[in-house]
């Protein structure tokens, strides 16, 4: 499947996919800061590209005027997405959040005890259910029969 279109956040760190949409005649818009490179540039919105926020401002409103030139809200109405969905998340950030629920439930410590048990279990060579059927497997990469 072919892209019809390539939105890219900045120019410069994205150049490679820009010029291979070039190839292909994709046409290709961009956020661009004052100094952005528009080689290949198709339609370059004028944003600051460097910043979270504003990065999820401007997806938030192309998102936006897309539903609204395709029908599906008035553009009389609010929509009823909030801007921060569209915000980039650190992982470490979303782990956190999690932990600190479990934390909250109480579910935390019993799953570091399961997940110390599985580590000793495996050390120990008592790594699961299924040993037999890994020891066939096993046998047969290395060319024997198993016994």
């Amino acid at each position: 499947m072919e892209p019809r279109l390539i939105i890219v956040c900045d120019p410069r760190a994205d150049h490679q996919a820009i010029k291979e949409a070039s190839y292909m005649n994709i046409p290709v818009i961009a956020l661009c800061d004052a100094d952005s490179p528009l080689k290949y540039v198709d339609i370059a919105i004028p944003a600051n590209n460097k910043g979270d926020q504003s990065i999820a401002l401007m997806f938030y409103l192309l998102a936006r005027e897309t539903k609204m030139i395709r029908g599906e809200i008035p553009r009389n109405e609010e929509w009823s997405e909030m801007v921060d969905l569209f915000m980039y998340r650190e992982i470490t950030e979303k782990k956190k959040s999690i932990d600190d629920d479990d934390l909250d439930a109480g579910n935390y410590r019993d799953e570091v005890e399961a997940d110390d048990n599985a580590v000793a279990k495996f050390r120990d060579g008592d790594a699961g259910e299924n040993d037999e059927e890994e020891e066939e497997g096993d046998a047969a990469w290395a060319g024997k029969t198993p016994a």
